[in-house]
């Protein structure tokens, strides 16, 4: 499998990302030395290898949360104009609102 400049394009429209075409045909080469490596290491026999110890699913020990509350310099209020059970709340990003209910 290998990343054309075509699909470069369609996901930086995605992203609403500017590349110059220069920048453009760099990431497809970057991207391809990345898959070509991916497919080196997926070719190795790791038939007689344990597992590798880690996270694994249970997921990270977390360790409980300890000590005192750090200070602000100002009122939690003074940051954002509204709050609702100790959050902020902040307006709606325009690019993320549906344009029809708007």
């Amino acid at each position: 499998m290998s990343v054309t400049l075509d699909d470069v394009r369609h996901i930086a429209a995605l992203a609403r990302l500017g590349l110059t075409e220069e920048r453009a045909r760099a990431l497809v080469a970057e991207l391809n030395t990345i898959l070509r490596h991916m497919d080196v290491l997926s070719s190795v026999d790791t038939s007689g290898l344990e597992g590798v110890a880690g996270v694994g699913a249970a997921g990270m020990p977390l360790r409980p949360d300890e000590g005192p509350p750090i200070p602000l310099a100002r009122d939690r209020e003074s940051f954002a104009p509204r709050m609702r059970d100790g959050f902020f709340l902040v307006p709606r990003l325009s690019t993320h609102e549906d344009p029809e209910e708007a």
